[in-house]
């Protein structure tokens, strides 16, 4: 059974329960799943997952939530090599904060993609001032998801 990997960066729990929310429909799709709330780099490196998911949420000036940092300072200062990783963005935010909506999760695709990683379609950018609950617009990104790029394997 293929593996993908949930890899959470979140502040109040947002990211985190959209990451429950898409596991199931993932899990019906064939996938055994792991959801990671204090990600490491090690968790994409050395067992490295059939897809990730990186449901991320922006705090401050545009930056990773706490348990995020040293996930994303890890892929900063090692550059490993993630040829061969399929990968979809779940970026939460809030347009009222200007340029730096959903800025950790654009960051994070920017960090993935110059690794080498293949982004699958296109990134799911959630404004907390147009969706009250992050799900309500995850859930029907996931299942187009797993649709279009042909990820159900069951």
């Amino acid at each position: 059974m293929p593996m993908l990997k949930i890899f959470v960066g979140t502040m109040y729990g947002g990211a985190l329960d959209v990451a429950e929310q898409v596991a199931p429909l993932f899990e019906a799709a064939g996938y055994e799943t792991a959801i990671l709330e204090q990600p490491t780099l090690e968790d994409l490196t050395e067992e490295q997952p059939d897809l990730a998911l990186f449901c991320v949420s922006t705090t401050g000036s545009g930056d990773f939530p706490g348990n995020f940092v040293p996930f994303a300072r890890g892929l900063d200062e090692h550059s490993p090599s993630l040829v061969g990783l399929r990968y979809g963005v779940i970026a939460l935010g809030d347009s009222s904060y200007g340029d730096t909506f959903c800025g950790a999760g654009r960051r994070l695709d920017e960090m993935l993609e110059g690794l080498g990683a293949t982004r699958l379609g296109e990134r799911l950018e959630v404004d907390a001032m147009e969706t009250f609950m992050a799900d309500d617009a995850a859930l029907p990104w996931a299942e187009e998801w797993i649709e279009t790029q042909q990820l159900k394997v069951a």
